[in-house]
């Protein structure tokens, strides 16, 4: 009976040394679903120099981690990417959604209150599926003419203040008249340009970060 103290003490210290000597479990990665078209999608340039890959990178460090799921796609519309959402959602459930869609529609011309119910119903299935949502908004090229860049621009700003949704106005800001920042073809940012669009988004998307649950 005297050994029985001396057996429990020895097996007490043996379970304390076993839990030091266990790897601490990793939290699993949060996510942000990023749903764009070639403004997204690292048009003409190398992948990991697109400011989503930049955005992923950034977000791996941060405590506890996330991640950047990068579902954009060149040539999308809002209304293929209405399409795609739903699934997207089942996949990666993103405590985030980022929606860069609609310069496709302006710039074929799309009548732009179909564009509207589009990136409304991604907003409301992203918000039923308990996601934040974080808009960037695009411009289009002068030729386009004041009422119809103006109407594009707004569907965006109502959109935000109707589903209290974040904002970035305009994507390309501080890139767009650089044309150092910008390829040949005057619509999508070269390499260099990148950082500065992921400038643009971070701004938005840090309240949101800040704000999920730990």
């Amino acid at each position: 009976m005297r050994r029985l103290p001396v057996l429990l003490n020895a097996l007490w210290t043996l379970c304390i040394l076993a839990s030091f000597a266990l790897p601490a479990q990793a939290a699993a990665p949060r996510t942000v679903l990023v749903l764009g078209d070639s403004l997204s999608a690292a048009h003409n340039i190398a992948a990991e120099q697109g400011w989503v890959h930049l955005l992923d990178g950034r977000l791996q460090n941060m405590r506890p981690p996330w991640r950047a799921i990068n579902a954009s796609i060149s040539g999308e519309t809002s209304l293929s990417g209405r399409n795609r959402l739903p699934a997207l959602l089942k996949q990666y459930r993103p405590q985030i959604v980022v929606l860069e869609l609609g310069a496709n529609d302006g710039l074929r011309g799309l009548p732009l209150d179909r564009m509207r119910d589009n990136l409304a119903a991604m907003i409301e299935a992203s918000q039923k599926a308990h996601a934040r949502v974080l808009l960037l908004g695009i411009e289009l090229p002068v030729n386009y003419g004041p009422r119809y860049r103006d109407a594009l621009r707004n569907v965006y700003v109502d959109l935000a203040q109707q589903y209290h949704t974040g904002l970035v106005p305009f994507l390309l800001d501080g890139v767009a008249l650089d044309p150092a920042l910008m390829q040949a073809d005057g619509l999508h940012p070269t390499a260099a340009g990148e950082p500065r669009v992921l400038k643009n988004v971070w701004e938005a998307l840090k309240p949101l970060l800040d704000a999920a649950p730990r």
